[in-house]
């Protein structure tokens, strides 16, 4: 394989924490861990830092990925640190939009707004805001916010949102970027239409990356592929086998509780995804083995989808010091030949 010639620039990797509740931790220690991780990915070399949001289960213990954010812009210099995602769909758009301009601004640039749909989850219910924000209105809550990025006032006059005329306070000095989340045919084609940039999950392997960035592509001919990102689970070890090993084992200790506190708001059935054969198919489509399989896995990754943002969840080992010497060894022995690959 010849690297591409896209110049500099080429490539992007970051860290994404999910800030995950492996048992036998307490939610203090998951999040100063998280914290330490985000500082440890800077001076790792990482060019973003991403924190995921969830409510009411351990697959994640941040309930805020904006206040997260803010507190981790506040402990590091040169990074973007972004949200994967902030969910509209328990969120009030313009609440998030004033958030948003705040970090812009006291951060010099550095924050990047991913959100969400969400699913129908029990939030719904605690929060207030119902399963219609979840079911009709994620359309209606995207363009509120994005006008609200955009312009000097605001006012709302929908089946969702109604008030009157206001001035949005404070100001970016220009527009702060903004991905959304993409798990469906409706939220490609919801991204394509407004051109803004797709988040991939971790849950499908390159193909399904594939499928849906040709799908944005033919409702959005002229869009360029360059700024969609996609989440990838990494985890680097001496050989495969006990890279492997590692998340085979520690994977489900979190999978297992974790993604059983998906509680859906409305009773609807749902059959939790068995957290041995989860592992299982992570490790095998994922960067997960030696620094030379990481680095093959993600070439491979890049030129199979064009994706060329790379967000790397290195929490699979289950223990701070595991997460940081992942983060460590990632900086020092792939991410420098990734780059050099792909001519940045």
């Amino acid at each position: 394989m010849n690297p591409p010639p896209w110049g500099d620039g080429g490539i992007r990797i970051g860290v994404f924490l999910l800030a995950a509740g492996f048992p036998g931790r307490s939610h203090g220690e998951v999040l100063s861990a998280t914290v330490n991780a985000a500082v440890a990915a800077e001076r790792a070399g990482f060019d973003d830092v991403w924190f995921a949001e969830h409510h009411f289960m351990s697959y994640g213990v941040c309930p805020s990925a904006t206040t997260l954010a803010g507190y981790v812009l506040g402990r590091t210099e040169r990074v973007v640190v972004g949200t994967a995602v902030s969910v509209l769909s328990t969120h009030h758009p313009v609440a998030l939009a004033e958030q948003t301009a705040l970090l812009d601004l006291v951060s010099s640039g550095r924050f990047h707004l991913g959100v969400g749909r969400g699913g129908p989850w029990v939030d719904l219910e605690v929060f207030g805001t119902g399963l219609a924000r979840y079911e009709t209105a994620f359309a209606e809550s995207l363009d509120l916010l994005l006008a609200a990025l955009t312009g000097e006032h605001i006012s709302a006059d929908g089946p969702t949102y109604a008030f009157r005329e206001v001035p949005m306070v404070p100001r970016t000095r220009g527009v702060p970027p903004v991905t959304v989340a993409c798990t469906s045919a409706n939220s490609v084609a919801l991204a394509a239409e407004r051109g803004l940039p797709m988040l991939l999950g971790m849950h499908i392997d390159d193909d399904g990356k594939r499928g849906m960035l040709d799908a944005y592509a033919a409702a959005r001919p002229a869009a360029a592929s360059r700024d969609h990102i996609a989440a990838v689970v990494a985890h680097v070890a001496d050989t495969r086998a006990e890279a492997q090993r590692l998340l085979r084992a520690e994977l489900p200790r979190w999978l297992g509780p974790g993604l059983a506190g998906y509680v859906p708001v409305d009773g609807r059935p749902r059959t939790p995804r068995d957290a041995e054969e989860y592992a299982g198919f992570l490790c095998g489509i994922h960067p997960v083995g030696t620094p030379d399989d990481c680095l093959k896995t993600m070439v491979t990754t890049v030129e199979r989808t064009g994706v060329r943002h790379l967000i790397l969840m290195v929490e699979g080992g289950g223990d701070l010091v595991r997460t940081e010497q992942n983060i460590t060894r990632l900086g020092a022995e792939v991410l420098p030949r990734l780059r050099t690959w792909f001519g940045r």
